[in-house]
C-alpha cells in the first residue's frame, strides 16, 4: 500500500512537471510569434541643418523638370509610329520607370518635410518602399536591356532584326516587370514578418528598406540577405554586363565613328551608377555623415530621371528632326493664319 502511493505521488509529480514545462514552452512559442509592427514610423530626414527647407525645393523643382521631360518622351514615341522600333520601346520603359520613380519618391518628401508631417504610417511606409525600390530598379534593368540592344546592333547589324525586334523587346519587358514586381513585393513583404520594439525613427528620407529593417529587434537574416541579394541583382550584375558588352562593342568595331552612337547610352550609365556606387563604397573608405547620405541618396534618385530624356532622348537625331518638323508645322500654320486674318 505504502509503496502504490509513493508511485502515485511520483506519477503526480511528473505530470505536474510536464504540464509547466509545456506551459513555459507554449508561452515562450506566444511570446516568439507575437509580432510588434508600429502605428507610424518618424522619417528623420535632414537633421541639425538650417534652411533644409530649400534643399527639399530644390529637389521639387527637379520633380517638375521631370516629369515635364519624361511625360514628353511617353507622349513622343507613343504619337509617332516612326519610333516604333525596339530602341525606341526600351526608351519607353526607361522614361516610365523614370516617372514612376520621381512621382514616388519626391512628392512623398515635400509632403513629409516641408509641411512638417514626418510621420508616416505602416502601411503607408511599406507602399513607399515598394514603389520606390521597384520604379529605380527598374531603371537599372532597363539600361542592362538597352546595353544589349546596343550590342547587338553594332557588333551583330547583319542579324540584329532577327535578333531584336519589337515583339522581342516587348516580351522582354513585360517580363522584366513582372519579375521585379514580385521580387521587390517579396522584399517589401519580409518587414512584415520584423518586429520593432526599440524605435521607430528611420535614419532616411523615405522608407528605404534598410534602414527599416535593421531598426527590428527579432530575427533580420531574411531581409539582410534579400538586400544584399538585390545589391547584387541590381547593381554589380548590371554593371558587369555593361562594362563587358562595350568591351565587346570597342574591341568589335575599334572605330570613334561607331563608339559615338553609344556615348549617350554611357552618359545615362554613368549618371545612374556612379552616385549609387560612390554611395556604397564611401562607407569603407570614411565615415560618413547621415545628413550626407541623405543628400547623396536623394541627388541619386532625383537628377537621373530628369537627365536622362535630355541625355538619351531629345539628343538624339530622330527627335530633332520630330521636334523640328512639328515646330515647322506649327510656324506655317500661324503664318497661314497671320495671311488669313491679317491685324486691321
Amino acid at each position: 500500500m505504502f509503496f502504490c502511493l509513493m508511485f502515485l505521488v511520483a506519477k503526480l509529480g511528473q505530470n505536474t512537471k510536464r504540464k509547466a514545462a509545456m506551459s513555459s514552452v507554449s508561452q515562450s512559442i506566444s511570446e516568439n510569434n507575437s509580432i510588434v509592427h508600429p502605428e507610424y514610423f518618424f522619417i528623420i530626414g535632414l537633421s541639425g541643418i538650417p534652411y533644409s527647407t530649400y534643399y527639399y525645393i530644390f529637389l521639387f523643382f527637379i520633380y517638375i523638370i521631370s516629369v515635364i521631360e519624361n511625360s514628353v518622351v511617353l507622349f513622343i514615341i507613343v504619337v509617332d509610329r516612326n519610333l516604333h522600333s525596339p530602341k525606341y520601346i526600351g526608351v519607353f520603359y526607361l522614361a516610365l520607370a523614370d516617372f514612376g520613380e520621381t512621382n514616388a519618391l519626391i512628392p512623398n518628401m515635400m509632403k513629409i518635410f516641408v509641411f512638417d508631417s514626418q510621420y508616416i504610417s505602416y502601411n503607408a511606409c511599406l507602399a513607399n518602399m515598394f514603389f520606390v525600390h521597384f520604379f529605380s530598379t527598374m531603371q537599372s534593368l532597363t539600361l542592362v536591356v538597352l546595353a544589349y540592344d546596343r550590342f547587338i546592333a553594332i557588333c551583330l547589324p547583319l542579324r540584329y532584326h532577327a535578333i531584336v525586334n519589337n515583339t522581342v523587346m516587348s516580351v522582354v519587358f513585360v517580363g522584366l516587370w513582372a519579375f521585379n514586381g514580385g521580387l521587390v513585393a517579396f522584399v517589401v513583404s519580409s518587414i512584415t514578418r520584423l518586429s520593432f520594439c526599440k524605435s521607430n525613427a528611420v535614419p532616411s528620407y523615405y522608407c528605404d528598406h534598410g534602414p527599416v529593417f535593421r531598426l527590428a529587434c527579432n530575427d533580420v537574416s531574411i531581409s539582410a540577405f534579400m538586400a544584399k541579394l538585390c545589391t547584387a541583382l541590381y547593381v554589380v550584375a548590371p554593371l558587369i554586363f555593361i562594362v563587358l558588352s562595350y568591351l565587346g562593342i570597342f574591341l568589335a568595331l575599334r572605330r570613334l565613328k561607331a563608339l559615338k552612337t553609344c556615348v549617350s547610352h554611357l552618359l545615362l550609365v554613368g549618371s545612374f551608377f556612379l552616385p549609387i556606387v560612390c554611395i556604397y563604397t564611401a562607407p569603407f573608405l570614411v565615415s560618413l555623415n547621415p545628413n550626407a547620405r541623405v543628400i547623396s541618396t536623394s541627388l541619386a534618385y532625383a537628377v537621373p530621371p530628369m537627365l536622362n530624356p535630355i541625355i538619351y532622348v531629345l539628343n538624339t537625331s530622330e527627335i530633332k528632326d520630330l521636334i523640328k518638323k512639328y515646330l515647322k508645322k506649327r510656324s506655317i500654320q500661324i503664318k497661314s493664319c497671320w495671311a488669313v486674318n491679317p491685324l486691321q
